[in-house]
């Protein structure tokens, strides 16, 4: 029993990733698109190195840390 929970938590795990990759390159457009048009006030810098932060681990292999930077540099920005 357990290791049919294991092994079903582990797929799970497998088939996550790789939406966790997609994701981080459409947040990075999405967060460069707003600070181009103006969006983030006095927030700006700190948006820009959740931002970079965000590619560094993306290219890291860390998609799911990628993800939460990159949505606490959205949330920032207001999306």
């Amino acid at each position: 029993m357990i290791k049919r929970i294991l092994t079903a938590a582990a797929v799970l795990a497998l088939m996550a990733t790789p939406a966790f990759a997609s994701q981080c390159p459409k947040d990075m457009k999405s967060i460069d698109a707003a600070l181009a048009a103006g969006k983030g006030g006095n927030m700006k810098d700190k948006i820009k190195a959740l931002r970079t932060e965000g590619e560094a681990l993306h290219k890291a292999g860390k998609h799911k840390e990628s993800v939460e930077k990159l949505a606490e540099a959205l949330k920032l920005i207001g999306k």
